[in-house]
C-alpha cells in the first residue's frame, strides 16, 4: 500500500484568517490602513507602516508584476515531486505589498521580471485555497 504524502498546509490564524476565507471565496482579500492610506501584506495586527490600528480588509485587483523569481528543480519533499519543475515568485500586487506565490500556467522557462500576472485559485483542502499567480493574457496589466 502506497503511502500518500501531503503537502504543508498554511495554519490560519486569527490575523490570517479573513485573507484565507477570501481565498475560498476566489477573492485576493488585503488588509488596508485607514490611517495612511497603505495595503500591506502579510496580515498584522497593526500597519506595518504607521503602526496604526484602523486596519480592514479590502479585495484587491488580483494583478501584479513578477518582481523576481526562481525555477524549483528538486522537490522539497514527496508531496510536491509531481510539480517539479515549478516557479516560485515574488510578486508586486497593483496595490502595492509583495506576495510570494507561484507562476502557473506557462512554460517556466517563459516567466521573467516584469511579467503581468493575475491571481488564480488552486484548491489544496477543504479549508485551504492557494492562490497563485498566471501571466495575464495579452501581456498586458
Amino acid at each position: 500500500m502506497e503511502r500518500q504524502v501531503e503537502k504543508f498546509l498554511p495554519r490560519p490564524t486569527p490575523e490570517s484568517a479573513p485573507f484565507w476565507e477570501g481565498c475560498q471565496e476566489h477573492k485576493l482579500l488585503l488588509q488596508y490602513c485607514m490611517a495612511c492610506s497603505t495595503y500591506q501584506f502579510y496580515p498584522r495586527v497593526i500597519c506595518a507602516n504607521c503602526m496604526s490600528e484602523q486596519i480592514e480588509w479590502r479585495e484587491a485587483s488580483g494583478r501584479g508584476t513578477v518582481e523576481s523569481y526562481t525555477i524549483v528543480t528538486r522537490a522539497v519533499s514527496e508531496a510536491y515531486a509531481a510539480d517539479v519543475p515549478y516557479v516560485i515568485a515574488l510578486i508586486i500586487l497593483a496595490e502595492g505589498p509583495r506576495m510570494m506565490s507561484n507562476v502557473i500556467g506557462c512554460d517556466v522557462d517563459s516567466v521573467q521580471s516584469g511579467m503581468a500576472v493575475e491571481v488564480v485559485y488552486e484548491p489544496w483542502s477543504a479549508d485551504i485555497t492557494m492562490p497563485k499567480f498566471r501571466p495575464v493574457a495579452g501581456g498586458g496589466e
